[in-house]
């Protein structure tokens, strides 16, 4: 087995059609079937289901397509890991990042992480949560920062970050009467959430804050980035939640924050690492990431 075999099979599980998998590779679509024909039997496993409504992956696939993932993205790690070494780093850590963490807190973060041990080279990686806690306990990351703390055996999920949330609104909004808006007040209107597959954490924080309100949310849209809940929010679709670390970074002219009435609801980020010593260097940046939160 090549490693072009698994990139040509990622391409067909990808697109799930030949013919735009090979326009991708910039191949033929005759080899491209040969190969995953070569594929198929060398693994002993059908990995797609050919039908005239379309190809899918099999189970089998399924399966066969996150380790062909991860075989690949262990490649290529090894690769950056030689380039760095070339240009002098003398240490790597592989930071996985999930549900939109606030980019005002990173930049802090890495710009310490950079004037105190600029020898450390630090490689992000952005990642669905599920894929980021697969990759913690592979060995792809080194550690890795999510909305959720419901992470799996063997990984560890610690609190560094907290940050109230606030309510997004439009201009000219009903809600604007308040300087701080009642959380019953703001079921009233049509929501801007992010969506559960995409942003795990974010959703699963905001769902508890929902709950507390005895009635049932109307969402208008589910978006999978906060750039374009603040741009549905300021077209007058409905109203969002966002938290000040992430607003600082997004300047909206059409949409008003306000905080929310009574106890602040926090949102809090979470820093995830395998349930085991850390090294020297990652301890180093765990301090840094305290420090950023303090």
């Amino acid at each position: 087995m090549e490693i072009r075999h698994l990139r040509y099979f990622i391409a067909v599980a990808e697109e799930l059609h030949f013919s735009r998998a090979a326009e991708r590779l910039n191949i033929e679509q005759s080899p491209l079937s040969r190969t995953i024909k070569q594929l198929e039997t060398e693994l002993g496993a059908v990995l797609f289901d050919r039908a005239s409504r379309g190809t899918r992956l099999t189970w089998a696939g399924q399966v066969f397509l996150e380790d062909a993932r991860r075989v690949l993205l262990g490649i290529d790690q090894a690769k950056a890991n030689v380039k760095a070494a070339a240009t002098g780093y003398r240490g790597t850590l592989r930071i996985a990042l999930s549900d939109g963490i606030a980019r005002s807190r990173l930049t802090t973060l890495l710009a310490l992480c950079r004037e105190e041990e600029p020898e450390v080279e630090i490689r992000l990686f952005e990642t669905p949560l599920s894929q980021q806690l697969k990759g913690l306990r592979s060995d792809l990351y080194d550690a890795g920062f999510a909305l959720s703390d419901d992470v799996v055996d063997g990984i560890v999920a610690e609190p560094v970050w907290h940050d109230a949330l606030v309510v997004a609104v439009p201009i000219r909004h009903p809600l604007l009467v308040h300087k701080r808006v009642p959380l019953h007040e703001v079921m009233n209107y049509p929501l801007v959430l992010c969506r559960p597959e995409v942003c795990q954490g974010c959703s699963q924080q905001l769902d508890r804050l929902l709950n507390l309100v005895d009635a049932q949310p109307v969402v208008a849209e589910r978006v999978a980035t906060h750039d374009l809940m603040l741009t549905l929010v300021a077209a007058g679709y409905g109203v969002g939640f966002s938290n000040m670390a992430r607003l600082e970074a997004s300047h909206h002219k059409d949409v008003i924050i306000r905080p929310l009435a009574g106890n602040p609801f926090m949102m809090t980020t979470y820093l995830l690492r395998p349930d085991s010593d850390p090294s020297e260097q990652l301890n180093s940046f765990m301090h840094r990431v305290n420090h950023v939160g303090s």
